[in-house]
């Protein structure tokens, strides 16, 4: 539902004098998804909700799809041409001189960047300024509600069972000298989430010593690497209860397949932990001493704990991604490296926080969800944070 009253009140925070959603043919799914708009919902032609900080909303839409926004609150207006196309878009901006768009300068944040140039260009032309909605997107579209923080907690309690049953059938297969394979544990962790009720886009990651430097290993069959005694392993696994408007848990942790923890994957995995811990500090202390953070920043705190340790070119992707609906949701990233991600860290929202050191040998994650309530309480989801490689035949 569109929560006019409350996009209005973050709009005049903004000092902005309105809003202007426009998609075309599902080119803006951030548009759809605050106008409510179903995704499924069959459009071809462009239209355009501007949502003022003080009145009702305006809208434009084609002659052809005029109901498109009927369920919204405001005065439709329609087009046929293009010419009545570009006046329409200048009498719903009438009187605006700040806007809000999908907009990111320079593409610094693609996944706010929805709108293409040359619509940018034709609100500039009307004597507009257009700034970016990253954190109004934010607010409206990557906010949790209080079932959906449930629905997360439950979602993280069959995760983190998930982990428990990896080192149980490792150490019993290996245990017994029987073969096994990364894709057969991954298998067994995707079985495990069905029985759970609980559903992913993508299978989840076991990978085994150098499959495991490499972030985005995903194992095939007939590619995939058996699991001996004294391999290094990797899980990350992610999944949602399959309800309607379900988010995320997404973990990883490591273990080794050997009774006691090698000094060299010990060694690497303290400089990961001490860079997660880190970050998980920054974002507490902000939150209990109401300083406002920006997901760059949490990035940073990790890194420079990673770079003091020399591993620095081995820290090869961003700190955390948003958590939603998607595994990658639209809020703040915690990135400092692939972007600048200068949106807030807002409360009732979720992200991972996921250092990582990859070696040609092997690769050291550790992954942890962290979630900020409506109070400004850090929660760190996933059960108790590893703390050390888990010994897998101990």
């Amino acid at each position: 539902m569109f929560r006019l009253d409350e996009v209005q009140r973050a709009l005049r925070d903004l000092r902005l004098d309105g809003w202007l959603l426009y998609d075309f043919r599902g080119s803006n799914p951030l548009a759809r998804r605050i106008l409510g708009i179903a995704a499924d919902a069959h459009t071809s032609r462009r239209f355009f909700c501007f949502v003022p900080a003080e009145g009702s909303p305006r809208k434009l839409v084609h002659r052809i799809e005029p109901r498109v926004l009927e369920h919204l609150p405001g005065e439709s207006h329609k087009y046929l041409a293009w010419q009545e196309l570009e006046a329409g878009v200048a009498g719903l901006l009438d009187g605006a001189t700040r806007v809000a768009m999908e907009y990111s300068p320079r593409n610094a944040n693609p996944y706010v960047s929805r709108v293409d140039a040359g619509t940018i260009e034709l609100v500039r032309s009307l004597g507009v300024e257009v700034h970016s909605s990253g954190d109004l997107v934010q607010q409206f579209e990557s906010t949790w509600t209080d079932e959906q923080w449930r629905m997360h907690l439950e979602a993280t309690r069959h995760n983190d069972a998930a982990f428990g049953l990896a080192w149980d059938m490792i150490r019993d297969r290996v245990s017994a000298g029987a073969t096994l394979r990364e894709t057969e544990v991954q298998a067994a962790l995707a079985e495990h989430f069905g029985r759970q009720g609980l559903v992913f886009d993508h299978p989840p990651i076991v990978a085994v010593n150098a499959h495991s430097g490499d972030p985005h290993y995903a194992p095939q069959p007939g590619q995939d690497a058996e699991i001996r005694p004294g391999d290094f392993v990797l899980v990350d696994s992610w999944a949602k209860l399959d309800q309607p408007g379900a988010v995320y848990s997404d973990l990883t942790r490591v273990g080794v397949v050997a009774e006691r923890v090698p000094e060299r994957h010990a060694e690497i995995f303290r400089f990961v932990a001490a860079a997660r811990d880190a970050a998980i500090g920054l974002v507490r202390q902000a939150f209990a001493t109401g300083r406002t953070i920006q997901g760059w920043q949490v990035d940073q705190a990790a890194r420079a704990v990673i770079d003091a340790a020399g591993y620095g070119p081995y820290f090869i992707h961003r700190l955390g991604h948003n958590i939603g609906q998607e595994t990658h949701g639209n809020g703040a990233n915690m990135d400092n490296l692939e972007m600048r991600d200068e949106r807030t860290v807002m409360r009732r929202t979720c992200f991972s926080i996921e250092p990582g050191i990859y070696l040609p040998e092997f690769g050291v994650r550790s992954e942890v969800d962290v979630f900020i309530d409506a109070e400004g309480q850090v929660h760190v989801t996933g059960g108790p944070v590893q703390t050390e490689v888990h010994a897998i035949l101990n």
